[in-house]
């Protein structure tokens, strides 16, 4: 009779870094000064093992790669690892954005410029929902940093579709959605006064027969 076998269920942590480095005492010394210490940002599965906050730049015979990680504790070598993952992303999904997002002290502002358009606003809302003040940006938009306001409102390009006789500009893709906008404050100005309707009637009337003339 074959002796019973058990089946043991054991979680093993797995994960990524595309790049990263190590540095020794003297490396520590020269990048950023005689007895800096390293600054802890996030423990990582390895016991002891951390990420820190100090960045480095790395320069190779194929360019330069900045704002590259740095693990912790120092060690006894510098060593550096630079992969590149063959048919896998190595970008962070949403909650891990999301928790990356929350690892910062009291941010002004964040930016979402990363994503397909459809989808960059919904993440700027769930920035919002964490109680983040976010948005993603449009073309052409205007954002005054140190006041922290938008001063232009922006645009969403028409995407480029198969036209027979030639291709769309990007001017009249801009063309569009200012006319777009357009409708919309005209149908926000339901319920203003009469007179500034007329008035506002008038000055597109006399725009649309300079552009016709």
């Amino acid at each position: 009779m074959a002796p019973r076998r058990e089946t043991v269920e054991l979680e093993v942590p797995v994960e990524i870094s595309a790049r990263h480095v190590h540095l020794t005492r003297a490396a520590m010394d020269v990048l950023f000064g005689p007895g800096a210490e390293l600054t802890p940002r996030r423990e990582l599965s390895q016991p002891g093992q951390f990420l820190a906050q100090e960045r480095v730049k790395l320069v190779t015979e194929r360019g330069e790669i900045a704002s590259v990680a740095v693990l912790g504790p120092l060690r006894g070598a510098v060593q550096a690892e630079i992969v590149n993952f063959k048919g896998l992303s190595s970008h962070a999904d949403r909650d891990h954005l999301l928790e990356w997002a929350q690892s910062f002290e009291n941010p002004a502002h964040f930016f979402v410029v990363h994503g397909d358009r459809e989808v960059a606003p919904y993440f700027a809302e769930s920035l919002e929902h964490l109680g983040m003040s976010a948005h993603a940006p449009q073309y052409t938009e205007v954002y005054d940093l140190a006041a922290g306001v938008q001063l232009e409102r922006g645009y969403l390009p028409e995407r480029r579709a198969a036209v027979h006789g030639g291709k769309i500009s990007s001017a009249y893709q801009r063309l569009v959605s200012v006319g777009k906008l357009l409708q919309e404050v005209i149908l926000r100005s339901k319920g203003r006064t009469n007179k500034d309707l007329a008035r506002f009637a008038d000055q597109l009337k006399q725009l649309i027969d300079r552009w016709e003339a």
